[in-house]
């Protein structure tokens, strides 16, 4: 079962729409979404892999949203949800696998951890983000959270040169552990950088930084997903107005 939401064409001149994964088939199909982009992107190693599928004991505890072509039926974005009430019951955010996070506790509000975000190659464009966006607008909305929270990859299939690079362009304008200090329980191993490499952030990290995400420490390194993961935290009072459109369910 799915809740059809928030139409759109994206410039990429699909026709997208938002919905909120319910069921067993919508999430195998989630699953089975996440295990093929994250395979292909990250040649990722998992759990489920046998079954074409990217599964854990964390996913009969979230929320999943996706966006599907509407054209062809497929779904081609997908994201999972966990709150703080959830979290509670099963004593952890997925974020602390990677992360001490210091200072959760401490947090004043409502939390909503975002994870798995992965999005079909042919539709890695600003529309189909965007109409993800919008339906989490709606459970932000619906839920009073006051904090977005959770992590953005980096491919670490270069030795980690471009991890390195995003992280020191990260750190001169995107650092802030005043809120809440995430201290990776498994850092990068250290590299030096050549002089001339240039910082390709990845588009969802790039997105978050818009919206007015801090990052809350160094990133981890997962090493059966082969990539760096940063933790980023965003206020909802702190949304950058220019971007805010695409959470102005949530505003």
């Amino acid at each position: 079962m799915t809740r059809i939401a928030h139409v759109a064409d994206t410039c990429a001149g699909h026709r997208l729409h938002a919905e909120r994964l319910m069921g067993h088939a919508a999430l195998q199909e989630a699953q089975a979404l996440r295990y093929q982009v994250f395979s292909e992107a990250f040649e990722a190693r998992f759990k489920g892999a046998e079954h074409g599928l990217d599964q854990d004991e964390l996913d009969a505890h979230c929320r999943h949203i996706g966006v599907r072509d509407v054209t062809t039926g497929r779904l081609v974005a997908t994201t999972r949800l966990l709150d703080h009430e959830a979290a509670s019951s099963l004593g952890r955010f997925y974020s602390e696998e990677g992360f001490r996070l210091q200072g959760l506790l401490q947090l004043q509000g409502p939390i909503l951890e975002v994870g798995r975000t992965c999005v079909a190659a042919p539709y890695r464009n600003g529309g189909t983000i965007a109409t993800l966006w919008s339906e989490l607008a709606e459970v932000l909305n619906e839920g009073g959270y006051r904090y977005l929270m959770g992590c953005a990859s980096i491919s670490m299939q270069d030795g980690g040169v471009q991890a390195h690079a995003v992280m020191q362009r990260l750190r001169e304008r995107h650092l802030c552990t005043q809120d809440l200090r995430a201290e990776p329980r498994k850092p990068l191993p250290p590299l030096t950088l050549p002089d001339n490499v240039g910082a390709q952030m990845p588009a969802l990290l790039k997105a978050y930084m818009r919206l007015g995400a801090k990052v809350c420490g160094e990133p981890c390194w997962d090493e059966d997903f082969q990539v760096a993961d940063v933790f980023i935290l965003l206020k909802r009072e702190a949304l950058c107005p220019r971007y805010a459109r695409h959470f102005k369910a949530a505003v």
